[in-house]
């Protein structure tokens, strides 16, 4: 089998090293992380806006380059949500022009992970602030999902985030579940989850969605390739071809949001 190769940029160091360990668990794909500078550690709105700006992306465009990456995800939830459903593809699209291969995002790549899922309503267990949650919130309604409810455990900072053990990621996920929900999502990419997803699945009854997860998965599905391993959920759990890459899924529906149109949710420039 063929190695894959896809490039990670995640924002400060917290909980990085949860991509060696999924590249552990997942048969011939190779994970290239490349950190990114973060001016503050914070979680308000602006210095996780910051993250995400051209300048920071830019930072790490080479050294992907040169390691032979076959797609690129910028590995933020907050730095990624919070431009909002437009915002968000028009980031990626200009790291997809920097790079020169597909590119996404962890925010992106939760709408079609759910999609991939066949899921209609989520619950969010978030580490962020109530206002920031509400955000992540809005980005998914204009992706045309319902939010069953969200939990904000209104941590400060990643630093917080990361310190979490599996009990505490435990307890929010079942604080945030509905029995509505299809699916729980945990958009934070600084907490630890990374071979933990079969486990929360199997306390919640239900599939569970991480962003280091996600990430990993929104890469692969860029470059057209399936993975699988029981142990990272049934995001990874189906060993068919993936669906071929859907140009603007889910436009009419977020239009019905926004009154805006959705851009594609492939970027391959």
């Amino acid at each position: 089998m063929d190695m894959t190769t896809v490039g990670i940029l995640y924002p400060g160091h917290f909980a990085a090293d949860d991509f060696p360990r999924m590249e552990i668990l997942l048969d011939a794909v190779r994970l290239v992380v490349n950190r990114t500078d973060v001016d503050e550690d914070a979680y308000g709105i602006d210095a996780l806006t910051r993250t995400g700006s051209p300048e920071h992306l830019a930072a790490g465009v080479e050294e992907l380059q040169r390691a032979g990456v076959e797609s690129v995800v910028w590995a933020s939830g907050g730095g990624s949500f919070l431009y909002g459903w437009e915002g968000a593809h028009e980031q990626t699209a200009a790291l997809a022009r920097a790079v020169g291969v597909p590119a996404s995002s962890t925010s992106i790549g939760f709408a079609h992970a759910i999609r991939e899922l066949g899921a209609g309503r989520v619950a969010v267990a978030s580490t962020y602030s109530e206002r920031v949650t509400g955000l992540f919130a809005d980005f998914l309604h204009a992706a045309g999902i319902d939010v069953a409810g969200t939990r904000a455990a209104s941590l400060g900072s990643a630093a917080e985030a990361a310190a979490w053990d599996l009990d505490r990621v435990k307890e929010l996920a079942v604080a945030a579940d509905r029995p509505e929900a299809d699916v729980v999502l945990l958009p934070d990419t600084a907490l630890h989850t990374a071979g933990h997803e079969a486990e929360l699945e199997e306390l919640l009854g239900k599939p569970v969605l991480t962003g280091n997860q996600v990430t990993v998965r929104e890469g692969l599905r860029l470059a057209g390739r399936r993975s699988w391993s029981p142990r990272l959920g049934r995001l990874f759990a189906a060993r068919e071809a993936p669906p071929a890459p859907v140009a603007a899924w889910g436009e009419g529906r977020a239009r019905a949001h926004s009154g805006k149109r959705a851009l594609p949710g492939d970027v391959r420039e």
